[in-house]
């Protein structure tokens, strides 16, 4: 009988942004309540969606990551600046929650996940350059992230007693 060997780099590229999305996945549990007063729009998802969706959108980016890391071989050389802005956007992707849900800050809300959203696009770029399916792989989470920008605007400018204290 041969070793079994664990594929442990693939799995800590796709399981690390999984860990961050439950982690951030607090916050929005323990301010839902907050949230459902909020002025929201009638487009909104419904809660049930989140978890599939970002448990997908995590999986899908962190096997991205990996192709980038494996097809320019490593960390450094044409892979640093696509990881680097990598590792950038899911910080800003794990901020966010604390930002909006924990804190209530829907103006720095609404500019982080626009920062957030700049980074995002910087990824599909420089990850083309390298490895087609990763950029592909990224295209849901932008779209995604677009919808919840379009979310987070809505909620800052009809919630202005909440929005003024941002």
């Amino acid at each position: 009988m041969g070793k079994i060997t664990i594929p442990w780099i693939p799995i800590i590229f796709t399981v690390t942004p999984i860990i961050g999305g439950l982690i951030g996945g607090i916050f929005v549990r323990k301010n839902i309540r907050w949230y459902e007063t909020l002025n929201l729009p009638y487009w909104r998802p419904p809660s049930y969606l989140f978890a599939p969706v970002w448990t997908t959108l995590y999986l899908a980016m962190g096997y991205a990551s990996y192709l980038i890391y494996r097809s320019a071989g490593g960390f450094s050389g044409e892979a640093k600046i696509p990881l680097a802005l990598y590792a950038s956007q899911l910080v800003l992707n794990w901020d966010w929650p604390p930002l909006f849900f924990g804190l209530h800050k829907l103006k720095w809300g609404l500019v982080e996940i626009c920062v957030l959203w700049i980074n995002i696009a910087s990824c599909i770029v420089t990850f083309y350059k390298i490895n087609k399916v990763a950029s592909y792989l990224m295209i849901p989470y932008l779209g995604w992230v677009s919808y919840a920008t379009a979310l987070t605007y809505y909620i800052y400018k009809n919630n202005p007693e909440i929005s003024d204290k941002s």
